[in-house]
């Protein structure tokens, strides 16, 4: 019986889960983007060549892997097809590609939406990147959005944007924009829909038939865990659950065909955009690692926060997603730092707490409390096997176990394929 394995942000995303998908990828059978939008971005590196992905699935690049774009994404199809055509551009045309006719679209209006919401909130701005996905999420829960099926239907696509837009017009009137012609939307996204049209499926039914069959299926999600709407650091959150527990949801497949779940996080911690960050820090450190792990947003190009890895954090995702085995990346990237600290716990007015407290003051007024670990100098980008890590390389991973009580089943030295370190067999029976 194949595996099905879901890897998930453990920080706040960026945490180089497109790697380790690709990574894995090259044993799963199938690969299934659950959730979130093209503000998402994930990075791999194919033979020596960088990829940015923002919608497609990870395993795009492997002609055998089935790619599936599941029913809790929601998809600006003009993305998709920029991302389509960039692909091709480079060489990228033999893929297989299916696109759940129940995940919400991105709309143009939405695009709008989301940057005067934003714009509204002046200081309590949530650093949305503005790509339409909260407001794409909003309508869906207001029973008012648009779904990937109603593009391949005249009828109904132009009675769902007619009904949206009973909405959306007077809001945007308030919010002093121009309003959008039915008309006009129903003709560009029928156009859209044609293209789609050959992608376009029931997931959930293929999705129950390969685990019936025992296909090795590998989910990947969007952000990080703690940009959960639940579980996340609310309200400086995504707009949807990077969680494996909300995968069987947002696939259609039931909660116990999950197998394992490998939880992505770097060697240190970022973040993007606004919000409590304890572990933060600027200083030289800071800025050599920003610029040696080249931490600048995939989707944004803004520069990311820089912290010390926080083992509260990671404690709390392996809480809310049954996280099974660590996979730390750019590990690399902390060769030469003397010194390296990591978070075992903080102090909220003085007193000692060992979760993510659910007040967002509590979290945004947490003071680190710090482990310090001895650094190493040795260049670990051409290492095959933990044996050959220097030993207070291989003393940090030990103390990221220890801290965390998941076992580090995969370690990254390096931006491509190749340098990535099997511990343990991912899709092994």
């Amino acid at each position: 019986m194949g595996k099905r394995v879901v890897v998930v942000g453990t920080q706040w995303g960026d945490e180089g889960k497109g790697k380790i998908t690709d990574y894995l990828a090259g044993r799963a059978e199938v690969v299934v983007r659950s959730q979130g939008g093209n503000n998402a971005g994930h990075s791999i590196t194919v033979r020596g060549e960088r990829f940015a992905l923002h919608l497609i699935p990870s395993g795009i690049f492997n002609p055998d892997i089935q790619n599936v774009m599941a029913n809790g994404m929601v998809i600006d199809p003009v993305s998709l097809f920029r991302e389509i055509d960039a692909l091709a551009a480079r060489g990228v045309r033999n893929y297989r590609l299916m696109i759940s006719d129940r995940a919400h679209v991105v709309m143009p209006f939405h695009l709008v939406l989301d940057g005067a919401i934003e714009a509204l909130k002046g200081d309590a701005a949530v650093g949305t990147t503005k790509k339409g996905i909260g407001p794409a999420y909003t309508d869906k829960a207001a029973r008012v959005g648009i779904r990937i099926g109603d593009l391949l239907d005249p009828i109904a696509l132009r009675q769902r944007i007619e009904s949206n837009l009973a909405v959306t017009n007077p809001l945007l009137k308030i919010l002093g924009r121009e309003p959008f012609d039915a008309d006009a939307l129903t003709r560009e996204y029928l156009v859209h829909g044609e293209r789609l049209k050959p992608f376009v499926a029931d997931t959930s039914v293929y999705l129950n038939d390969a685990i019936e069959r025992g296909k090795r299926i590998l989910f990947e999600g969007a952000q990080g865990i703690m940009l959960c709407l639940d579980h996340g650091t609310y309200p400086y959150v995504t707009s949807s659950s990077p969680t494996a527990a909300s995968v069987p949801l947002n696939c259609g497949i039931p909660p116990m065909a999950i197998t394992d779940v490998v939880g992505v996080t770097k060697a240190y911690t970022t973040r993007v955009g606004g919000g409590a960050f304890p572990t933060e820090f600027e200083d030289e450190t800071a800025k050599r690692i920003r610029e040696v792990g080249h931490e600048y947003g995939t989707t944004t190009g803004r520069p990311r926060r820089i912290g010390w890895l926080d083992a509260v954090v990671l404690k709390h995702s392996r809480r809310v997603s049954g996280v099974t085995g660590l996979a730390i990346m750019l590990l690399d990237v902390l060769t030469g730092i003397p010194t390296l600290k990591i978070c075992t716990r903080y102090l909220i007015d003085g007193t000692p707490a060992d979760h993510v407290p659910g007040s967002y003051r509590d979290f945004a007024v947490a003071t680190p409390v710090y482990e310090s670990y001895p650094g190493w100098t040795e260049d670990i980008s051409q290492v095959t096997r933990f044996e050959d890590l220097p030993e207070n390389a291989k003393g940090y991973l030990r103390a990221i176990e220890r801290l965390t009580g998941v076992p580090v089943v995969v370690f990254s030295v390096g931006p491509d394929r190749s340098q990535t370190v099997t511990l343990k067999q991912i899709f092994e029976d």
